[in-house]
């Protein structure tokens, strides 16, 4: 490669760059140093753009962290980092959860990055339909979060009954970016972030049960909705004390997930039939609303319809909810699991079959290997030509993407 044409671009841009897909790949300025047989130092200044990194350097840089040399050097949109995410959950973290943290922030940057150059490769910007951040001050958790998840329900027209999958309706109804991808350790459940040219970014723990899914997915919603400004990352249990913003996301998501009035009628409809309630009773409204049976069986203590303790009890005596939903038969609860959003893959597709990007470049952007690729692009072609997805996306997706 030609050094002039190093010279035509920013080292700062490149610079940072360099250090995103570093922090990506998980390595250290020193690890990198010895890649390119520099010191520390050298390293640190080519990242910060004080030093013009060399042809054969970048090189050797881009194929340890796993990307072509083209990835740096041709245009494409600069984006703004990411604030470093608040930890929320345990009451301490190790340097390697902050380590952790760091890589999985740069990875989304760079999915960001690739998501914004899409569209502006195909002139196609993100809708937003957000709502002005919800103002609670001063106003009770249960009854501010209740009213919030009710008002949001409204705006979005979901009525009051069970939501479909909760990653469609975030994604395509508001507008926001949602990624799936495997955090560690398995504590560690979501991941909120905002800036104003990317807009509100969700990251799901996709080790986790759908139904586990969907708990995060609303609780990352209500950061967006009430905490829009402020990054953070969700770890679960070990609190010393739970915040006052933890208790009303899980409040929110409780009320934003199961209605009160919709799930007293689902119950009310159960006693109408029956004296009393049963393990399947539970288990098939669990399933109805896309919940653990965890998360409905408290809701329903909460809503004094069955017995404070009665999930207690349920753990005493050494309830299977995995054996139990197994024996009812219920089957997945319905979801969308890839790890990039759905209009991101269509967004590539399109710019793939335009010639607009390579199939090297369109196996990148799925960070998967070419022969995957492939395979996902006939998947994506499938559906385009038999409107598979019609119902999923609420439009003709070629629509979908042009709009």
């Amino acid at each position: 490669m030609d050094q002039s044409v190093l010279d035509t671009i920013d080292p700062r841009v490149l610079g940072d760059d360099l250090q995103k897909a570093r922090k990506r790949r998980g390595l250290t300025q020193e690890d990198a140093a010895k890649i390119i047989e520099t010191a520390r130092t050298t390293l640190v200044a080519i990242e910060k753009g004080e030093r013009r990194i060399k042809p054969g350097e970048l090189i050797k840089l881009a194929h340890a962290y796993g990307r072509q040399v083209s990835d740096f050097v041709r245009p494409h949109p600069v984006i703004d980092a990411f604030p470093r995410p608040q930890f929320r959950g345990p009451a301490m973290q190790s340097e390697e959860d902050v380590e952790k943290i760091a890589s999985y922030v740069a990875s989304v940057e760079q999915y960001c990055q690739d998501y914004l150059e899409l569209e502006e490769l195909l002139k196609t910007p993100l809708v937003r339909r957000y709502p002005p951040a919800y103002s609670v001050t001063g106003l009770r958790t249960e009854q501010a979060a209740e009213g919030v998840a009710i008002e949001e329900r409204h705006r979005l027209g979901l009525g009051d009954g069970p939501l479909p999958i909760l990653r469609d309706i975030l994604e395509q109804d508001v507008g926001l970016r949602i990624f799936y991808l495997p955090l560690q350790p398995s504590t560690f459940s979501e991941m909120y972030m905002y800036t104003d040219q990317m807009g509100g970014c969700i990251v799901v723990n996709s080790q986790h049960q759908e139904e586990r899914r969907r708990w995060s997915l609303a609780h990352g919603y209500c950061h967006f909705l009430i905490h829009r400004f402020q990054s953070d990352a969700c770890f679960e249990e070990s609190y010393r004390r739970r915040p006052e913003s933890e208790r009303f996301a899980e409040a929110f998501a409780r009320y934003f997930l199961m209605p009160t009035s919709s799930l007293a009628k689902r119950f009310d409809d159960l006693r109408r039939i029956k004296e009393k309630r049963t393990l399947t009773d539970l288990g098939t409204l669990a399933h109805y609303y896309g919940v653990s049976m965890e998360a409905l069986t408290l809701r329903l203590e909460d809503m004094n319809l069955l017995p404070t303790g009665t999930w207690e009890g349920l753990q005493v005596r050494g309830l299977k909810v995995g054996e139990l939903r197994q024996r009812l038969g219920l089957g997945d609860i319905p979801a969308r699991a890839q790890p990039f959003p759905l209009r991101y893959q269509y967004l590539a597709f399109e710019a793939l079959t335009r010639g607009v990007i390579s199939e090297g470049r369109f196996a990148r952007l799925l960070n998967v290997d070419r022969l995957e690729a492939s395979w996902i692009a006939r998947e994506l072609q499938d559906q385009l030509s038999d409107g598979a997805e019609q119902n999923l996306i609420g439009d003709d997706p070629r629509r979908a993407i042009e709009s």
